[in-house]
């Protein structure tokens, strides 16, 4: 289930930012609600993606957000000659608020 970042502002509470590393330097951004992730999508309805970490953080300095965490997958783990994985090996790590200044030049129109 997707989100429209328009809705996402009329929030009362975020419990989660997911920006999740989806390749070098790409990453698209996901949010907690009641226990279920729904993907952020921009005002063309397209998924929130950005080259920028810190321009996908900006966009959420001034809403009611609870915690924020960069979400990585490894690729390691499906080398040739290795043990099929038996565990996820999904890595979250905390992001801190930045104080960036607000959303940016681009106000919620991230490519």
């Amino acid at each position: 289930m997707a989100i429209s970042i328009s809705q996402l502002k009329r929030m009362d509470t975020i419990e989660k930012v997911v920006i999740h590393s989806v390749d070098l330097s790409l990453y698209l951004v996901s949010i907690l609600v009641d226990q279920k992730e729904h993907y952020i999508t921009d005002a063309k309805g397209r998924l929130l993606r950005s080259h920028n970490i810190l321009e996908l953080q900006a966009l959420f300095e001034r809403l009611p957000v609870e915690s924020m965490v960069l979400r990585q997958q490894s690729a390691y783990d499906e080398m040739v000659g290795q043990p099929v994985k038996t565990a996820a090996n999904t890595m979250e790590v905390p992001l801190g608020n930045n104080r960036l200044g607000g959303a940016g030049p681009n106000d919620g129109q991230l490519h």
